[in-house]
């Protein structure tokens, strides 16, 4: 039987389980994979979406998670949660930031304000900034 797939890639975080448990509640199927999982293995389940998940690390550690960028070029849309979104714009040559303040008191869009000042890929319209 051939289902439609999305992957969730496991950097390290503590929520790849739920993740893919909130993705099978829509009655998608779903599969975890290590961030180390060679891409050929990925690439073979033909994955509609893709779900990079949070981890611990930063993106600018020595040995911090990461994956080949070829993975961009295969027409996937990819979700980046915490540092999935932070290794997805590293990667695709943005500049990963330090919030003025916590995200978890700040206002729900302080964070993307925040993103968007750092990187030119991101843009606001001049009345959000």
């Amino acid at each position: 039987m051939q289902h439609e797939t999305v992957i969730v890639l496991d950097f390290g975080g503590q929520y790849n389980q739920l993740i893919a448990r909130r993705v099978r509640e829509n009655n998608v199927y779903c599969e975890i994979y290590s961030y180390k999982t060679d891409l050929s293995v990925i690439k073979a389940k033909n994955p509609k979406g893709i779900i990079f998940t949070g981890g611990p690390n930063s993106v600018y550690l020595k040995d911090s998670p990461t994956i080949d960028p070829e993975i961009f070029n295969w027409g996937v849309p990819v979700l980046g949660i915490c540092y999935g979104s932070q290794l997805m714009m590293h990667l695709l040559g943005g500049r990963v930031c330090r919030a003025t303040r916590s995200a978890s008191t700040a206002r729900p869009r302080s964070s993307w304000t925040t993103a968007a000042r750092c990187s030119p890929m991101c843009s606001l319209p001049p009345s959000a900034g």
